[in-house]
């Protein structure tokens, strides 16, 4: 089959029609990964026996003549770090090089019981730890489009599989644009839910009130069939909500006509590369045409967001991270002479520079005499930014915004300057601490041939909307 084209209907149908097998496809997608990735990197661990046995479930539920489910026998990719039950997971760490779950996260459990086929983990920023997928623990992610580019992180390595035709589709995390800011670097289309619309249950944790679980697709329709079939209450997730879910792809094809889309001074301002300003204008124009109304909102602490959101997530990430201690299914050091010697000699081994950097940071915005002036005016901070989208969005339907401020930028480029790196997501972060839901779709190329992403976003639980509107663009552009 043709792998560049190849969506989650054509996949399912061309399985259900008997015109392939489940099992063909999956090792179809295997002999991709065997041929690509050795330069790509985008895959930790494969999972060949799960998929296969799926993938004969399938074959066998085609055989027989019963109607597949919506995903029967799509090959996809899982982020690694979500669980799955006796396949590795690491989290991009040396910490965790050797932990095998005894149990699924919940979206890759409701994404099996869709027929998905699982074909491994995905690679990623050391902790969900980054934006260019350089802190892997065991070795950095390419670009697809350009090998000597980085293909954005934490996601990584689920964008490159998507945009290399490793994968149909691939759940990533996003807690500060980990999800649609690779989208944009690799020319694919990635949605955060809002906070709350999908289970985080046996996601590892790095800032959990800012985690996110999200398809990373080639389509917008593709991202809505995986939001439907992930999202949901989970009495496994307390923070999961009990909302109802309606059917995404459904929705897709209504009208944009008449819809009113915000558009903030203060994510087109200092910073922001030229061609990525022209292309996002670009766009915009693009909506306009469709019948769309463009109405100007402000945003006024956007410039506040960057340093709002690493002082939060540092913060949680220290406290979650803390359970990481070679006493229980972490990396043990060897050669300790006492426990605390032990605690030291295991975490300075197992985590590296970025991951250690953010624990340190986190530690001491939370430690006596410092919570007050800085963790507590986070949140503080962090409601006015709340705010802000509520009062944009009594007078919008969505907000239309760059989602990266350039194209994908060189390996090593900012590796030696952790500022320029953080200033990478100024786009995504507000979303984030808002709770909001959000979607990065493709919207042109740089003159390199660098794709350049769109994002959009919505109010709360409005992920129907958003992908009303990127779809709607998508097919026009």
């Amino acid at each position: 089959m043709d792998l560049n084209n190849l969506t989650i209907e054509a996949a399912r149908s061309a399985v259900q029609d008997r015109t392939t097998t489940a099992v063909a496809l999956a090792e179809e997608h295997y002999a991709r990964i065997q041929k690509e990735d050795g330069q790509i990197g985008a895959f930790l661990t494969l999972s060949k026996e799960r998929a296969l046995e799926q993938a004969d479930r399938m074959d066998f539920m085609a055989a027989e003549g019963k109607p597949l489910p919506p995903l029967g026998g799509v090959p996809v990719g899982i982020k690694d770090v979500m669980s799955t039950r006796g396949v590795r997971t690491t989290a991009g760490s040396k910490i965790l090089d050797k932990y095998v779950p005894p149990c699924d996260c919940t979206a890759v459990t409701r994404m099996e019981a869709a027929g998905a086929v699982v074909l491994g983990k995905m690679n990623c920023d050391e902790f969900a730890m980054g934006s260019s997928n350089e802190n892997s623990a065991f070795r950095p992610v390419r670009n697809p489009r350009d090998l000597n580019r980085v293909p954005g992180g934490s996601s990584g390595g689920s964008a490159a599989a998507v945009a290399a035709d490793m994968a149909v589709v691939t759940l990533g995390s996003d807690t500060g644009g980990s999800v649609r800011q690779p989208a944009s670097f690799c020319g694919v289309v990635g949605l955060m839910p809002t906070y709350g619309r999908v289970s985080r249950y046996g996601l590892i944790a790095f800032a959990s009130s800012l985690d996110h679980i999200g398809p990373l697709a080639k389509t917008v329709k593709d991202a809505a069939i995986v939001l439907r079939t992930i999202a949901g209450r989970d009495p496994m997730d307390s923070t999961s909500a009990d909302v109802p879910v309606p059917d995404y792809v459904a929705e897709l094809d209504k009208p944009v006509r008449g819809l009113k889309l915000g558009v903030a001074k203060e994510y087109f301002g200092e910073g922001l590369d030229d061609e990525v300003r022209h292309a996002v204008e670009g766009a915009i124009d693009k909506f306009n045409s469709l019948g769309c109304e463009i109405v100007p909102v402000s945003l006024p602490h956007t410039p506040y967001a960057v340093p709002t959101y690493y002082l939060i997530a540092t913060a949680e990430a220290s406290s979650n991270l803390a359970r990481y201690d070679g006493v229980r299914y972490s990396h043990r050091a060897r050669g300790a002479k006492t426990l605390s010697d032990m605690y030291r000699r295991s975490r300075d081994q197992g985590f590296g520079a970025e991951v250690k950097r953010r624990i340190m940071l986190g530690t001491y915005a939370l430690s006596a005499g410092y919570y007050d002036a800085y963790y507590l005016k986070a949140q503080k901070v962090r409601t006015l930014l709340t705010r802000d989208f509520d009062e944009a969005f009594r007078k919008v339907d969505a907000i239309v915004t760059p989602t990266s401020p350039t194209a994908a930028f060189r390996l090593g480029e900012k590796s030696n300057d952790p500022l320029a790196m953080y200033l990478a997501d100024i786009y995504t972060v507000t979303a984030s601490l808002a709770g909001i839901p959000g979607i990065s779709v493709p919207c042109g190329e740089t003159r390199e041939k660098l794709p350049i992403g769109l994002q959009i976003l919505g109010k709360h639980f409005g992920e129907a909307t958003i992908l009303r509107v990127a779809h709607a663009y998508e097919q026009a552009a």
